[in-house]
């Protein structure tokens, strides 16, 4: 498992935190995901041979939150 930690300024709230969770559970290959709203980051726990991190990039953003560049 590798780590992944995205900086994602607008998540303001537990919605956000959820939306963004929801939408990563769906991807293969996610162990974990952490949203911390005070932080506005979320980290992930994933497995690099299933899943690479611009797919969990563009899963936060199509869940409607920008990542940091």
């Amino acid at each position: 498992m590798e780590t992944l930690d995205i900086s994602v300024p607008t998540v303001h709230c537990r919605s956000c935190k959820l939306t963004i969770e929801e939408a990563l559970e769906e991807l293969d290959g996610i162990s974990t995901s952490d949203v911390d709203v005070d932080a506005k980051r979320v980290t992930v726990s994933y497995d690099p041979g299933a899943v690479e991190p611009a797919a969990i990039s563009s899963a936060i953003e199509q869940a409607g939150y920008p990542v940091g560049r």
